[in-house]
């Protein structure tokens, strides 16, 4: 058995190499330039944790922290809750009141921001939110500068993600329903069980697995923005909108600051392990 399986292996070559060397080499040159002080041409030169030293006493990293916070919230708990409700409405409700293909209709509707090419997604709402001629101010009546103003900046971005990312978990969800038994609604629904009482105790402790595959891939998405924040607002406006993909990027690119880049997307990562590492923890209890 132990020879016949060995052969196997060998398929996962190909891909084991191209891991290496596309994230563990980098990653391990990303760590290794943290240590030094370089500006991408020339020698670096080393100063072992100066980088790490800088980066606990630099407000703007940890408000950067403080906005990936509330980027959680927009990418990750609200699209979750939400996507929840509308894939067990989808597939408890529409499917079966008015067929499979009204509902699979209007999931496709509800993912098609997926689909879309994030600088697409943000140019177009970079549009709508201008704050002279933006559909949403004629529409509303409204005069408001929504990616402008500092105090409206990141709830805005937060808003856009919202509706960017709640197509995901609603296909996942959707997916994980399938492979519930219809017995379990029959007999809820003979008991006379209203569809929220449906939805809380039957949808989602069927589906915890799946809600713990979108909570933590939304989680690590949010974490490492840049995209839409690289084409709504820069960081702007001041740094009402910074995160720390977009201050690394910063400092790598813009003040030539590699080996401080390298420091933030350091951290950055260890985050996500450690999430990750929290997450998968989490679910083995729950299993």
């Amino acid at each position: 058995m132990r020879a016949r399986t060995r052969g196997y292996w060998l398929y996962l070559v190909p891909s084991l190499l191209l891991f290496l060397a596309v994230i563990v080499v980098p990653f391990l040159m990303n760590v290794g330039a943290s240590f030094t002080r370089w500006s991408g041409v020339g020698t670096p030169r080393w100063i072992g944790l100066g980088n790490y030293a800088r980066l606990l006493e630099d407000e703007r990293f940890w408000e950067s922290f403080q906005h990936n916070v509330g980027l959680i919230v927009a990418m990750a708990l609200v699209p979750t809750a939400i996507g929840l409700v509308l894939a067990a409405a989808l597939f408890d409700y529409i499917g079966k009141r008015f067929g499979a293909r009204t509902a699979s209709a209007l999931r496709a509707t509800y993912y098609l921001p997926q689909v879309l090419p994030v600088a697409v997604a943000g140019v177009v709402w970079g549009w709508m939110l201008h704050p002279s001629y933006g559909a949403v101010n004629q529409i509303f009546g409204l005069d408001l500068d929504w990616l402008g103003d500092p105090d409206l900046a990141l709830a805005t971005v937060m808003a856009v993600m919202v509706w960017f990312q709640l197509g995901y978990p609603v296909v996942i969800f959707m997916a994980g329903l399938q492979r519930v038994d219809p017995a379990y609604y029959e007999a809820a629904e003979i008991d006379g069980a209203s569809w929220w009482r449906r939805f809380w105790h039957i949808t989602i402790p069927q589906i915890r697995p799946e809600i713990f595959v979108v909570l933590l891939t939304c989680t690590i998405a949010a974490l490492k923005v840049f995209g839409p924040i690289f084409v709504l607002t820069r960081g702007g406006p001041g740094n009402a909108t910074m995160v720390p993909s977009y201050f690394s990027y910063l400092n790598f690119f813009q003040k030539s600051n590699v080996g401080y880049g390298s420091a933030i997307a350091t951290v950055l990562a260890l985050i996500i392990i450690v999430v990750t590492f929290l997450f998968l923890r989490v679910q083995e209890r729950d299993a």
